[in-house]
């Protein structure tokens, strides 16, 4: 997988041509960052000592998931008759599938994109990083957490949008920063026990990335043009 806070810039990227809907900028940039939530169910069966085999860029990183959020959204949207539900929906599809594709194009291991279908594809497949680019991939995390949450900050000022949580956005961009330096020098120095420490700060920094981006949802509908998309 490409690192969380990759698909979040990337997400933000697409915003110029997206249509002036509310939410389905908001879904877009979640969508591109929910795939990776897969990593709590490794989590849980790891200390389990379950079997981890299937629950990675499995059914969060499916084709068939992408269809049933937008379905699902939908039928939300039509039965409170709120269209920004629909329009969630389809930010979240696809955010998701920009995920997907992402994965694919940059990253070395496959994506099970029919699941639950046999469908692995793998553009890599052959090609082995040298282990220290591995290992750097993990710290990399924070690194890109942060390079997302500084982006958004950006986009806050310029806008003028979200004043009230800039300053508390850069402090978790500043701890991000750290958590990289530090996560850095571990992954190299620890000969055993890094993954835990590691996975347990990584899935809280990946929970504060949703929180950030809801919280965010005044800059992020701005960003896309959409001024009088705020929502309620």
């Amino acid at each position: 997988m490409a690192q969380a806070g990759i698909h979040g810039i990337v997400g933000l990227a697409v915003r110029r041509w997206v249509p002036k809907r509310e939410w389905l900028m908001l879904g877009i940039v979640l969508g591109s960052i929910v795939p990776d939530t897969d990593n709590l169910a490794v989590a849980v069966a790891t200390l389990a000592g379950w079997s981890t085999k299937g629950l990675h860029r499995t059914f969060t990183h499916s084709l068939f998931t992408v269809a049933a959020v937008i379905a699902l959204f939908y039928v939300v949207a039509w039965i409170v008759r709120r269209p920004r539900w629909g329009y969630l929906g389809l930010g979240l599809g696809i955010g998701v599938l920009m995920h997907i594709l992402l994965d694919l194009v940059v990253w070395f291991n496959g994506v099970q994109i029919l699941w639950p279908l046999p469908s692995w594809i793998n553009l890599w497949e052959g090609v082995t990083p040298p282990e220290w680019w591995s290992k750097l991939m993990l710290p990399a995390e924070f690194l890109f957490f942060t390079l997302f949450f500084v982006a958004l900050g950006m986009m806050a000022r310029k806008q003028g949008s979200n004043s009230d949580y800039i300053r508390t956005l850069s402090i978790w961009a500043a701890i991000q920063g750290v958590l990289f330096v530090v996560f850095t020098v571990l992954v190299y120095t620890m000969a055993r026990g890094f993954i835990i420490p590691f996975g347990a700060i990584y899935l809280l920094s990946l929970g504060l990335a949703h929180g950030v981006v809801v919280r965010m949802r005044e800059t992020i509908e701005m960003a896309a043009g959409c001024r009088s998309c705020h929502p309620r």
